[in-house]
């Protein structure tokens, strides 16, 4: 879980995980966990790794139970279908659902470790990616564990140079982040490489949020290769769909699937599936079921579990599109298309032609309800330093938009704000930014980014 969980986000996923052993410290427990044991009564042990003595009896003292066991451990039997990993997702309302993954999943984690990541004998790799986030176990612990890499682990808050420094310090070969920080380190007023020494850095990676193509070709010039993107989710466990160092990038695409994953786009109507064949058509992204890390169900929610599914197909939930080549494009979330005007407006679309603009960092695009148009376009702009915002710069923000996409899906209003609410893990949460607009439910806000 995230250390910055507070109490009430802690207890959602303990009680509704079932959860008997909570591995914790002094601190955390006095300030997070002692407080709910009362609404906890499924868990039984809670292990202190900073303590040589219990605190009280519902505590024990991990340091001094490792120093009185045994060195001698025989592993038991595990069937590759044994459960092995519980991740939660946020939900737009009430509680976080529950991913649950089995031990099979390693196969993905270790075969895209080595085919995407592209881990060889010796390397340094750094995933910035927090544990309790689903790329900061997979990719962030298990992956460099079973192909045998150096990781670099670091708890620190994001500090731009600070992270310049580690990439220059510890040498640095691979580094997987997030498109959030990328975007902080455009801010930067120098060129990264020729201020630190680099030259070590092979491979830059990105997930959690589409990669604007600006933020691709940025890369280039500060590090001297492209960062690549690539897609997967909670829900499948591993990256299904990326970016290879061996393959032509085009930029602000989300690339190609991996060898065996069976990939389509295609048009879902309640239980009829329909595989589209041609090129440039938009629809559901959809995943061919047996791939070791598909997750195995949300835990105590069966029914929302099978509607994940159509036949042998994995529903993602997200629209994208494929080109003549074979490349992937993301649209948007299902749940965030903008229908307007007789047109189906993705976000990521809208928000990458804003970002293209001089004085915009970072845009976010919702669908406001507009009886005329069925829903108008606005996007949340964040400025960058020395620009203000003005009306004039409003006016002139629409037109950039209006006159490189067309006036049907260019924005129709614009509002600025300070910062994009986001969840720990770096993704814009559009659903937040819509619920606020129109003074609905704002929903389960346990993983928002605070600050």
């Amino acid at each position: 879980m995230f250390s910055v969980f507070g109490p009430e986000p802690i207890f959602q996923r303990l009680s509704k995980g079932d959860a008997k052993v909570l591995v914790t410290n002094t601190s955390f427990y006095e300030k997070k966990i002692k407080g709910l044991l009362d609404r906890l009564p499924s868990l039984e042990f809670i292990l202190l790794t900073d303590s040589s003595d219990p605190l009280d009896k519902k505590t024990l003292s991990m340091t001094k139970l490792m120093r009185e066991a045994s060195e001698e451990f025989i592993i038991p039997p595990t069937d590759p279908e044994d459960p092995a990993l519980l991740h939660f997702t946020s939900g737009t309302t009430g509680m976080p659902k529950g991913a649950l993954h089995v031990h099979q999943a390693v196969l993905t984690h270790y075969t895209t470790g080595k085919y995407v990541l592209d881990f060889h004998e010796g390397d340094v790799f750094w995933c910035t990616a927090d544990p309790g986030w689903v790329t900061g176990t997979s990719y962030g612990i298990i992956a460099p564990l079973v192909n045998g890499v150096t990781s670099i682990i670091d708890e620190e808050e994001f500090d731009a140079l600070r992270w310049y420094s580690i990439l220059e310090k510890q040498k640095v070969n691979v580094w997987y982040t997030a498109p959030t920080a990328i975007r902080r380190l455009m801010r930067m007023e120098f060129v990264p490489k020729e201020k630190y020494d680099l030259s070590y850095l092979r491979l830059v990676l990105s997930v959690g949020e589409p990669l604007n193509p600006g933020a691709v070709t940025w890369g280039q010039k500060a590090f001297g290769v492209p960062v690549l993107d690539n897609w997967w989710q909670t829900e499948t466990g591993g990256i299904m769909i990326a970016n290879y160092r061996s393959v032509e990038v085009k930029p602000g695409s989300m690339g190609k699937p991996l060898p065996g994953i069976i990939a389509a786009i295609a048009d879902v109507d309640g239980e009829k599936i329909k595989i589209y064949d041609q090129p440039e058509k938009q629809g559901h992204l959809v995943l061919k079921k047996g791939f070791p890390s598909l997750f195995r169900g949300y835990l105590h929610e069966e029914e929302r579990y099978q509607k994940c599914f159509v036949g042998d197909w994995y529903i993602s939930g997200d629209l994208a599109k494929i080109d003549k080549d074979g490349y992937f494009w993301f649209i948007g979330r299902a749940d965030d298309i903008i229908k307007t005007s007789g047109h189906m407006v993705g976000p990521f679309e809208v928000e990458s032609t804003l970002m293209k603009h001089p004085a915009v960092v970072e845009a976010a695009v919702i669908g406001k309800p507009e009886p005329s148009i069925g829903e108008l376009v606005k996007a949340f702009v964040v400025l960058k330093e020395g620009f203000e915002p003005t009306d004039e710069m409003r006016q002139e923000l629409i037109g950039f938009a209006r006159k490189t996409m067309g006036p049907a899906v260019a924005p129709k209003e614009i509002s600025f704000i300070e910062s994009l609410p986001k969840t720990k893990s770096g993704k814009i949460l559009r659903r937040l930014l819509k619920a606020r607009e129109l003074g609905l439910p704002e929903g389960d806000l346990s993983t928002l980014e605070k600050g």
